[in-house]
């Protein structure tokens, strides 16, 4: 393929074209599973009545109130959080170039969760209720991110640390990931451990990651992080591509790959810290999306970034429609649906590996 006079290849057009119409169709099904999405549940409502009452405001009272105030956040935030782990994970993937590195993986959930329960527990930053719709309810979000950014940082630096070894393999890094879950699983269960029964009972039902607890306020704040990570790895996607192509080419084409891996990872934890500190543990979409999207449109950050946010957001959203209901009334935690899904291709990805 050669530049002549300026004039694109046909070749390469057609290479950009198909990337660009899968990334859009994509997409255009994540606006129409978020409309369906709000239509589903132990109330099923039409959806016409979705689009009078979102655009029109000529809905009934009843449906007002059902779509605005509880299905519209709960799918937005399953669409935020979904995409905001999976940029994580595909990002992880390609600092480390490890094809199982997620925030899931390689512990650093399991550290936003404990650190998430620190706060809550014994800095006070949650307000403990007895009621099963609301167990816990964050009053100072700030200090809970924090805190869950915290214990992210140092799950993370171990990693980075490890990643710096001589000859370090994925599966290392995927064995302290392991072992760095394990921990701060523990660290949960002491916490857990000197609780009453009513903090016991509450922070048993936070684990459980789920969307519909994040109200327009969290949305908020998830969506702010989300998006400025999300631009902020599609701006270093030509960097991504180049580490893709191993440490010392990188270097070689002026690409100072220990900052641009440093900050990849210290962003992601943020995204994942904040997304974990206000829907609980949510894992395997990390790992799931970035590998099915690079079967789709290949490797070239360019595409895959995007491809990969919007991926995150459509699983997400299905998984927690679909959980809706499974079990009405009672609302299953879409953190298991993902868990049944993802469990199967971990176990594929560990036996059989990954070749791109």
């Amino acid at each position: 393929m050669h530049l002549e006079d300026g004039v694109i290849p046909a070749e390469y057009t057609r290479y950009i074209g198909r990337k660009t119409a899968a990334n859009a169709a994509g997409l255009a099904l994540l606006l129409l599973l978020l409309f369906v999405s709000i239509s589903v549940g132990a109330v099923a409502i039409p959806l016409a009545d979705v689009f009078r009452t979102l655009f029109t405001g000529s809905g009934s009272r009843r449906w007002e109130i059902i779509i605005l105030g509880i299905r519209l956040p709960q799918a937005l935030a399953a669409v935020v959080a979904g995409a905001g782990l999976a940029v994580s994970g595909v990002t992880m993937q390609s600092v480390l170039r490890n094809p199982l590195g997620s925030p899931f993986t390689l512990g650093i959930s399991n550290a936003a969760a404990f650190g998430a329960a620190f706060s809550v527990m014994i800095l006070g930053s949650g307000a403990m209720q007895s009621s099963a719709a609301d167990a816990v309810s964050i009053t100072s979000p700030y200090l809970t991110t924090f805190s869950a950014f915290f214990f992210c940082l140092a799950a993370t630096g171990v990693i980075l640390a490890i990643a710096r070894i001589k000859r370090a393999s994925p599966e290392v890094m995927i064995l302290a990931g392991v072992a760095l879950g394990s921990l701060f699983t523990a660290g949960t269960m002491f916490l857990q451990y000197f609780a009453d029964d009513v903090q016991l009972a509450a922070m048993v039902f936070w684990t459980f990651g789920d969307v519909g607890r994040a109200s327009w306020r969290e949305l908020a704040l998830i969506s702010a992080v989300t998006t400025g990570a999300s631009v902020f790895f599609a701006a270093n996607r030509w960097n991504y591509n180049a580490i893709d192509s191993g440490d010392e080419t990188a270097r070689g084409l002026g690409v100072r790959v220990e900052r641009v891996r440093l900050l990849g990872m210290v962003v992601a934890s943020l995204v994942t810290a904040v997304i974990i500190a206000f829907v609980g543990v949510i894992g395997f979409v990390g790992l799931i999306c970035p590998h099915m999207v690079r079967r789709l449109i290949g490797d070239d950050h360019r595409f895959l970034i995007p491809g990969t946010v919007i991926a995150g957001g459509l699983l997400l959203l299905a998984a927690d429609t679909v959980a809706r209901p499974v079990m009405a009334p009672h609302v299953l935690p879409v953190a298991i649906l993902t868990a049944f899904m993802g469990a199967p291709v971990f176990i594929y990805l560990l036996i059989k590996g990954y070749k791109r």
